[in-house]
């Protein structure tokens, strides 16, 4: 019965995080899409990057951005009315995108 309790629970987690992805890029799609390009990574020269980033990382960064405790014109307009919740979620968008990296 344990066993079974364990699975049930790593599959609602993994369900969990599916959805949240989901919601991330659907977010994604409308707020972040313009600078960081629609997978993450940037079509303008002077936004990073997010594709791959850590989520840890990344929701610290929101949370930053929106706290003000980071600053940026147009990033803590973004995140100023995002929800922990959103920004899980843009969090796992971005952390699940697969990048790779060659060397020269």
């Amino acid at each position: 019965m344990k066993k079974l309790s364990f699975v049930l629970l790593v599959c609602a987690a993994l369900n969990a995080l599916a959805d949240d992805v989901a919601q991330g890029r659907a977010k994604a799609d409308v707020a972040c899409a313009l600078c960081h390009g629609p997978t993450g990574i940037a079509t303008l020269p002077n936004a990073p990057n997010l594709a791959g980033q850590q989520a840890i990382y990344l929701s610290e960064q929101l949370k930053n951005y929106r706290s003000g405790k980071r600053q940026h014109e147009v990033m803590g307009v973004i995140a100023k009315p995002l929800t922990d919740a959103e920004i899980a979620q843009l969090a796992a968008w971005y952390s699940a995108v697969k990048v790779t990296a060659e060397a020269p």
